[in-house]
């Protein structure tokens, strides 16, 4: 139960058994189309969407060589590890950063960011979706809004599929995510999804590309049979297929509020073993859920103890909040008794570091959160999927 890569299911699993077909044949073709029309429903936009054979970081740094020039400004609004990454990648293609930068855990402070977004000169603004580093999940709605009328840029890295996302209704200009977190796939795919303002500024662009062209891989995509322009990973594709079909059989806003339920019980159940949350205490902190650690236990020593012994994988936290901070991931394929198992072992662990513990506390907190719930059970909803096959 890390914030990624996460579990599969297992029908996405057995498709990665599938034969490999050949990627330019109509068979695989439908496959590819499939896929990237789920994609565009997944992310709620009728923009064009581009897919990648490479980790997230491939296509967050195409993103940078398909939109701008060596000397371009860009603002940068960082709250954790993966926004100042984005700055440390802008930098490194040679573009000036305006970094709006934000203590770690902190929600975007969208008054500074408003005002920063009115420097001349910026070509762009960009925030993370879904901080993992933290649990922070960011208002992206109130970013583009306080960024307008610059371009906008969202890496959803870990929030596509399971935080809202509303790419056109929020007019986002380009989103960036991949498959292994809520999308329930190995890793080793990412996407693009690019409106009309963004291909406008990236017929300006000026940087070096070449795998990662826009313009290669959107002609493949609308050729007579679409593919990509380069060898993509063919057995990923059918995974990813399978995937996003579950997703949308169960109903994308059914998913949505299944992560919305593991959020609330998994943060119910932090505070009942006696722990603070490092994030806030609201929905929209749907994937993940960040835990301070109490004096005299190390968050690194309890992920240790709890793989070895309980078979349990979490997360710790990076530097500065490395020893500190634990962060259990709940996106994707999950569902309560996950979460209730997690809380179980947390508890074990902890006791075994020789913080004192009320047996039960943090299940029991739960599950007076869960009972509380009405609508209906997403484990019940997940098991009646289980027993058919993907349409």
């Amino acid at each position: 139960m890390v914030p990624g890569p996460t579990p599969t299911p297992p029908e996405v699993a057995a498709a990665a058994l599938l034969p490999v077909e050949d990627e330019r044949t109509q068979a695989f073709a439908g496959v590819f189309s499939r896929v990237i029309d789920n994609l565009r429903r997944t992310l709620r936009t009728r923009n064009d969407v581009l897919l990648f054979t490479s980790s997230m970081t491939g296509a967050f740094e195409g993103t940078l060589q398909n939109l701008f020039a060596p000397g371009d400004t860009v603002l940068v609004a960082s709250n954790g590890a993966f926004g100042e990454r984005w700055s440390q990648m802008a930098a490194a293609f040679g573009l000036e950063v305006t970094e709006v930068r934000h203590a770690w855990g902190e929600p975007l402070d969208m008054a500074r960011i408003s005002a920063a977004a009115a420097s001349p000169g910026l070509r762009a603004a960009i925030a993370v979706h879904c901080e993992t580093s933290t649990a922070m999940v960011n208002d992206i709605r109130g970013f583009v809004s306080a960024c307008a009328p610059l371009l906008t840029v969202v890496d959803s890295a870990s929030g596509v599929g399971a935080c809202e996302l509303r790419t056109d209704d929020w007019g986002i200009d380009v989103v960036v995510g991949g498959c292994q977190k809520a999308l329930m796939t190995p890793p080793g795919l990412a996407f693009a999804s690019i409106g009309e303002r963004a291909w406008e500024q990236h017929r300006r662009a000026g940087l070096p590309r070449f795998y990662f062209d826009w313009d290669e891989t959107r002609e493949a995509l609308r050729a007579e049979i679409p593919r990509t322009p380069w060898t993509p990973a063919i057995s990923l594709i059918s995974q990813l297929d399978v995937a996003l079909r579950q997703i949308h059989a169960e109903g994308l806003d059914n998913v949505l509020a299944r992560h919305v339920r593991l959020g609330r019980i998994a943060r119910a159940g932090v505070r009942g073993l006696g722990l603070r949350l490092f994030s806030p205490d609201e929905d929209r902190h749907s994937a993940v859920t960040a835990a301070e650690m109490p004096p005299g236990v190390d968050a690194t020593e309890l992920v240790d103890r709890l793989l070895d012994r309980y078979a349990l994988q979490l997360a710790g936290a990076q530097p500065p909040l490395n020893g500190r901070v634990l962060r259990i991931g709940h996106c994707g394929f999950m569902d309560e008794f996950d979460v209730l198992t997690a809380l179980s072992a947390i508890e074990l662990g902890l006791a075994d570091l020789g913080h004192p513990v009320r047996p039960g506390s943090g299940v029991t907190s739960a599950l007076e959160v869960l009972h509380g719930l009405h609508s209906p059970s997403p484990t019940a909803a997940r098991t009646a999927r289980d027993r058919q096959p993907v349409p």
